[in-house]
């Protein structure tokens, strides 16, 4: 009993002996690492958002037409087309100017090249070099220092009426003949001399008459007139049906209007019913054209986006929409002309209008002269 007692004595204290020799058990991989700081995760930056490309336009065009074309160049470009509208040229660019040196403006749209010569005598257009403007609008329709470009033109024709005037009377008929001829003695109609369409007009027979032929043009078109000069082209066609005279200077885009005129309760229904077109296009001197052009602003804050708008409209597509919803002819050759105005053309036998020889620039540059010479030759009389 005393041996097995012994025996087990000493197998306790062999155990506890190999107990004792057993290396502590390594620490955790936590409690290790708990004295390491983490490393700190890295916060992603936020990039700064982009501003959207814009353009910003202001313009005296207020036709629906041009607001899908605006939005056609979104759609392909990204850039969107901010539209400011004024009425009046002259009231444009005043505001224009007025923003100096903080100028939000980039792109000036405006009928007449009278008009784009006024915002070029401004200071408020800059110097546009573009191979796509320069191939795409010719250069009769362009500034001579390219700081305006045509993007649609209309001519300066007459109206007439259908149920007084006869094919003979028109047989021939041009701008000489209209201040000479006694068969519109007292039977013409025309909007005052404040009217730059009118000024341009004489602004174009100082080129190619010289200033005393267009002193003498006026003078005549003065001593045929049947009223004073009121109202709009589209009054003067209103008159010829109220029988107040036989014919009328106007610019051709608005006889579309006139015929597109379906309002029952509109004071111009049924006019083109009894008034015609008649382009003077035997004219040795040719048809008086002018445009609605655009301007790229000086230091515009979004100059490259303002260029490629430019472009856009002066392409066929655009060029095409462009013009037949105002009734007017495009500036870029490749590009058709409307079937409306195609069908007045046709009416005269005419396959091309036979343009006054000039660049347009020159309107501007003799628009003075041109009211100087209307006023004292008593134009409003």
């Amino acid at each position: 009993m005393k041996k097995i007692v012994s025996l087990l004595l000493v197998l306790v204290l062999v155990l506890s002996v190999v107990a004792c020799s057993q290396p502590a058990k390594e620490e955790t991989k936590d409690k290790k690492e708990e004295k390491k700081e983490e490393p700190k995760k890295e916060e992603k930056k936020e990039e700064p958002k982009k501003e959207a490309k814009v353009v910003n336009l202001y313009t005296t065009r207020h036709y629906e037409s041009d607001d899908e074309l605006y939005k056609k160049f979104e759609k392909e470009t990204g850039i969107k087309v901010n539209v400011v509208n004024e009425k009046k040229a002259g009231a444009l660019i005043e505001k224009i100017k007025s923003q100096k040196e903080n100028v939000q403006a980039d792109l000036f749209i405006t009928a007449d090249a009278g008009n784009l010569a006024k915002a070029k005598s401004a200071g408020i257009l800059e110097m546009v070099d573009s191979a796509v403007l320069s191939k795409n609008i010719p250069e009769k329709y362009r500034d001579v220092d390219s700081h305006w470009f045509g993007l649609t033109k209309r001519a300066r024709i007459m109206l007439y009426s259908k149920e007084r005037v006869k094919p003979e009377d028109l047989k021939g008929l041009n701008y000489d003949k209209l201040s000479k001829d006694a068969r519109w003695n007292k039977k013409l109609l025309v909007r005052s001399s404040s009217n730059i369409y009118n000024q341009s007009l004489v602004a174009s027979f100082i080129e190619v008459l010289g200033e005393d032929g267009a002193k003498a043009w006026v003078k005549g078109i003065v001593s045929q007139m049947a009223r004073k000069p009121e109202g709009n082209d589209r009054d003067q066609a209103l008159a010829i049906k109220n029988k107040e005279g036989d014919i009328a200077i106007s610019n051709s885009y608005y006889y579309g209007k006139l015929v597109n005129d379906k309002k029952p309760d509109s004071k111009y229904a049924g006019v083109a019913d009894v008034v015609g077109i008649y382009f003077p296009n035997d004219d040795p001197n040719g048809v008086h054209v002018n445009i609605s052009g655009i301007g790229l602003i000086k230091n515009a804050p979004n100059q490259e986006e303002a260029v490629k708008l430019m472009e856009f409209l002066s392409e066929v597509p655009q060029q095409e929409q462009f013009s037949s919803a105002n009734y007017e002819f495009p500036v870029n050759k490749e590009a058709k002309m409307s079937e409306l105005l195609k069908s007045w053309l046709d009416a005269q036998n005419i396959k091309e209008l036979n343009e006054q020889k000039i660049n347009l620039s020159v309107l501007g540059n003799n628009n003075a002269k041109a009211l100087e010479i209307m006023t004292l030759e008593n134009w409003d009389k």
